[in-house]
C-alpha cells in the first residue's frame, strides 16, 4: 500500500530540470520582486513592453534575485537579436564572434542584445573587446553581477550603461515563488500531493537569505524526499525544511562590499558603544568565514582610536585578544574576539589621538622647523656648539616638572591635543590643562 501510493505521488514532469530552472517566469507578470526596477510605470519596464532599449544596463545584486531572469524576459520580448554569454565560459574569440553576427544583424536593421552572466568575470582584457562595439552602437550589452561593478567592471563601459541594483527577494516574495511551484503541474510540482506547514513555510522563507532559486531547490529537495503518510499526502514538517536546507546562505565576499560594509557596522557599534550590534556583526563575519586576524586588527585600531586614553586598559585587552588568537586559533578565540568587543564596546570613548594628525598636517604644511638647541642632543659633536645648553632636567625639579618650551619657538602658540572628558583621561590630563591655563595667562 505504501510503495503504491508513493508511485502515485511520484508522477514527476517530463522536464528533468531543476525545479527553479523550470519555474523561471518567461513574462513580467509573472516576475517576483524589484518593484523599485521593473513595476508598472517604471523606466526599464516601459522601455521593455516598448521594446524600446538602446542602452546598455548593469544588473548588479545577490543571487538568486532575479538578474538573469529579467535578462532572459527581455529576450523574449524583444524584436532584437538577442545572445547569451557566460563569463566563466566565454572569452575573447567568443565575443569577436557575436559581435560579427551582430554587424550582419545591423546591415538587416536588426539590432543585437548580449547578455553576459558574471560579468565581473571578464578580465579587463575581454572588457576591452567590448568597449568599441559597445560605443558604435553594434550591441547592447546587459551584463549581471553578484559584484560591485563600480569595482568589477572597467569604468568606460561602466560609463555607458545603466546600473540597477536588485534587492533579496523578501520572504514574502519568497514564499510566493514556493507557492506557485506547489500548485504549478506544468512546469512545478502540482503533481505531488505536497503541502507544507506553517513552521516549514516560514522556515524556507526566512532561512533562504532572499535568494529565490536557493529556496525553490530546498522545496523540491523536500518533497521529492519525504514519502507520503497513509493517506497520500507528502507534508513538509519543520524537521524536513530544515534538512532540505540546513543553514542559511551568508552573502558574504571577502574581498567584495559584504566584507567591508560589514566590518564598517562593526566598527560603528564598538564605537557607539552598542555592545548587541557589535557581537551580532562580529558573529557575522565569523560564521561568514572573515579573516580573524583582520577583525583582531580593527579591535587593536578601534582602542587607540576612538578610546585612548578614556580607558588605557582597552588596548591591553585588544592586543591580549590578538595574542590569544595566534596562540588558540578559531574556534575557541571566538570567545577572546568576544570578550574584546564587549570591552571596547562597554568602555568610555574618546578620540583625542587624532591630535597626532593635528600635527602632522602641520608637518606637511610648514615643514620640520628646527629643534631648538636646548633640546637638541649634546652626546655627540654638538656640545661645543651649545647643543643642550639651558635644557632644564625636570626630575631635579619639584613634582618633577618645571615650566619650559618644548616647540619650536614659531609653533610655541600651537595647541594640537584636546583631552576628552570621559573615563580615566579626565583625571590624567587634569593637571596638564591646569598648566596650559597658566601658561595661558602668564
Amino acid at each position: 500500500m505504501q510503495k503504491s501510493l508513493f508511485s502515485k505521488a511520484m508522477a514527476a514532469p517530463l522536464d528533468t530540470r531543476p525545479l527553479a530552472a523550470r519555474m523561471r517566469p518567461s513574462s513580467l507578470e509573472e516576475f517576483v520582486g524589484q518593484e523599485q526596477i521593473i513595476g508598472p510605470g517604471r523606466l526599464l519596464r516601459r522601455a521593455i513592453e516598448a521594446d524600446r532599449l538602446f542602452s546598455s544596463l548593469i544588473f548588479w545584486g545577490p543571487p538568486g534575485c532575479g538578474k538573469t531572469t529579467l535578462a532572459q524576459i527581455i529576450a523574449g520580448v524583444t524584436r532584437s537579436h538577442f545572445v547569451s554569454l557566460s563569463a566563466v565560459l566565454s572569452g575573447v574569440k567568443d565575443i569577436r564572434e557575436v559581435v560579427a553576427q551582430a554587424e550582419k544583424k545591423r546591415l538587416q536593421q536588426q539590432r543585437t542584445i548580449v547578455l553576459i552572466d558574471e560579468i565581473h568575470r571578464f578580465n579587463k582584457a575581454q572588457q576591452d573587446a567590448l568597449l568599441p562595439h559597445v560605443e558604435a552602437g553594434t550591441l547592447i550589452l546587459i551584463g549581471a553581477t553578484t559584484e560591485n561593478p563600480y569595482f568589477e567592471v572597467i569604468a568606460p563601459l561602466l560609463s555607458r550603461a545603466r546600473v540597477f541594483v536588485f534587492q533579496p527577494l523578501t520572504e514574502e516574495q519568497i514564499r510566493l515563488l514556493l507557492d506557485r511551484a506547489l500548485r504549478d503541474r506544468q512546469r512545478g510540482l502540482g503533481t505531488y500531493p505536497a503541502s507544507l506547514t506553517d513552521d516549514a513555510w516560514r522556515y524556507l522563507a526566512r532561512i533562504a537569505g532572499g535568494d529565490g532559486r536557493n529556496a525553490l531547490n530546498a522545496l523540491e529537495l523536500a518533497v521529492l524526499s519525504t514519502p507520503p503518510d497513509a493517506e497520500g499526502n507528502i507534508v513538509i514538517h519543520l524537521e524536513e525544511a530544515q534538512e532540505s536546507m540546513q543553514a542559511r546562505v551568508l552573502l558574504y565576499d571577502r574581498d567584495g562590499d559584504a566584507h567591508y560594509d560589514t566590518i564598517s557596522a562593526f566598527i560603528k557599534s564598538v564605537r557607539g558603544s552598542a555592545v548587541d550590534a557589535a557581537l551580532y556583526w562580529l558573529a557575522c563575519m565569523i560564521q561568514a568565514g572573515e579573516d580573524p586576524k583582520f577583525i583582531a586588527r580593527r579591535l587593536l585600531i578601534l582602542a587607540s582610536e576612538d578610546i585612548g586614553l578614556a580607558d588605557p586598559e582597552a588596548l591591553v585587552q585588544a592586543v591580549a585578544a590578538a595574542q590569544a588568537l595566534t596562540w588558540v586559533g578559531l574556534p575557541e578565540a571566538q570567545y577572546h574576539l568576544a570578550q574584546a568587543t564587549i570591552y571596547l564596546s562597554l568602555a568610555p570613548k574618546s578620540n583625542s589621538t587624532k591630535a597626532y594628525f593635528a600635527a602632522l598636517d602641520k608637518v606637511k604644511e610648514a615643514g620640520i622647523a628646527p629643534v631648538p638647541p636646548y633640546l637638541k642632543d649634546p652626546q655627540r659633536d654638538g656640545k661645543a656648539q651649545g647643543h643642550g645648553q639651558g635644557y632644564k632636567y625636570p626630575h631635579n625639579y619639584p613634582g618633577h616638572y618645571v615650566e619650559q618650551a618644548y616647540l619650536p619657538v614659531e609653533l610655541s602658540a600651537e595647541n594640537f591635543y584636546e583631552p576628552g572628558e570621559q573615563g580615566r583621561e579626565k583625571q590624567l590630563a587634569s593637571e596638564w590643562q591646569a598648566r596650559r591655563a597658566r601658561k595661558t595667562i602668564d
